[in-house]
């Protein structure tokens, strides 16, 4: 296979390196998934390098895994990165146009985009992303592209994420000791979310919610752009520690009983099955019945949706996220009644994310919502989606809180 055509991207996430090979034909818009894998990595924690030899391992193992089942062989990597050393935050530009002739020209856009980003920043940090969301000429609101326009003053609204300088570097160093080159450091939320959020869901007001194993990247759009981007400290291998805590077995065994008899809401119990385990000895023998299973997983999936809540009613967005509903992705979303959970919790309709078959020829096995954001890196762009901010957007009622999710389980039982 031809190198010049294929695209790598490699998710490092909060706790697994994940690796997606794709290529794409000469004049083709359609990316075909060719192989990938996935690893734990314990050289991360919550999505920062706390290790840089053990991430490099980690790298090395998913990206070798990916080159031998898609015969192929990689050397520049798109990097998709997450955790709390990632901030997010909204300002706004302006560019005089003094120039005689008044026709806005490209180097007009980045001058405007250039001042938008020149903010005071600490010496630790660095500009990850400027994601321009609306454009205004001569105080009119609501231009999708000025270019070939005229006009004296170029306004521009953006979405700025900042990065840890440190991290970066250290992400850089381990993804060089593996053996290969970070041609592009993307934010992971934007890689996903441009190619699982719909354009319809982006422009009434949708809220996309990535759960990763130590950590929840959450971002909203409105008015067809990012808006507000966070990272909250929090996952799914935080279910998997209660279980292997409550039944005194290890994270392995609680990883297996998770994925195989864990549901996020209590609607979906069947047969109340007894399972049987090995304790943290590997020896000792333990039983324990679905139901109680869930009694363990329900509480903690309520706790991650709620945080998700309160952070969204604290942000000055809460009146915008809602006619678009809930788009979920990442490992975390796998688990069976994720959707419902949001639903109830979140008081909105709820979807878990596939890619779109216009975008990715791509087989079930990598299109799993584990795999979310190393399909969106490889869509090769995060092409700007500009707002309208003359489209008036009506607020949201807050909808009346339901039973939590343990609620509805203990008058189940």
């Amino acid at each position: 296979m031809s190198t010049d055509n294929v695209l790598a991207g490699l998710d490092i996430g909060s706790s697994r390196v994940t690796c997606l090979i794709g290529e794409r034909g000469e004049g083709q818009e359609l990316v075909k998934i060719v192989g990938g894998a996935s690893v734990p990595c314990r050289g991360l924690k919550g999505g920062v390098v706390i290790n840089i030899q053990e991430t490099a391992r980690a790298i090395q193992d998913a990206v070798e895994k990916a080159e031998k089942n898609s015969h192929c062989e990689v050397k520049e990597l798109v990097v998709g990165i997450r955790g709390s050393h990632l901030q997010s935050f909204n300002n706004r530009g302006a560019f005089n146009i003094a120039r005689t002739d008044k026709e806005i020209t490209s180097e007009d856009v980045e001058g405007v985009i250039a001042n938008a980003k020149a903010v005071p920043l600490s010496s630790d940090r660095e500009i990850l992303h400027v994601m321009p969301q609306s454009f205004t000429l001569d105080r009119q609101r609501g231009v999708p592209n000025p270019v070939g326009m005229e006009g004296s003053l170029l306004e521009v609204e953006v979405h700025i994420v900042t990065a840890s300088s440190a991290h970066l570097n250290n992400l850089t160093k381990a993804v060089a000791q593996a053996g290969f080159e970070a041609r592009e450091t993307v934010y992971g939320l934007l890689a996903a979310g441009d190619v699982l959020v719909t354009p319809e869901e982006k422009e009434l007001g949708a809220l996309f919610i990535d759960i990763g194993g130590q950590s929840v990247s959450m971002g909203i759009y409105s008015e067809g752009s990012i808006r507000y981007s966070k990272e909250l400290p929090i996952g799914s291998d935080f279910i998997t520690r209660d279980l292997a805590m409550g039944l005194r077995t290890s994270l392995a065994t609680a990883e297996r009983l998770k994925v195989e008899h864990g549901f996020a809401h209590p609607s979906l119990l069947g047969d109340d099955e007894e399972l049987e385990f090995n304790g943290v000895d590997g020896r000792t023998p333990g039983k324990i019945r679905v139901s109680a299973v869930m009694g363990i997983v329900l509480p903690r999936v309520e706790e991650i949706l709620t945080l998700v809540e309160e952070d969204i009613r604290n942000s000055p967005y809460a009146d915008i996220v809602g006619p678009g509903g809930v788009v979920l992705a990442g490992g975390g979303a796998l688990m069976r009644g994720m959707g419902d959970a949001a639903n109830q919790i979140l008081g909105m309709p709820a979807r878990v994310a596939v890619p779109h078959p216009d975008m990715f020829s791509v087989e079930p096995a990598w299109s799993s919502p584990a795999y979310s954001t190393a399909l969106g890196l490889l869509s090769n762009s995060l092409p700007f989606s500009l707002a309208s901010p003359n489209r008036r957007v009506m607020p949201r009622k807050k909808p009346a809180w339901l039973k939590s999710v343990t609620a509805v389980f203990q008058e189940l039982f």
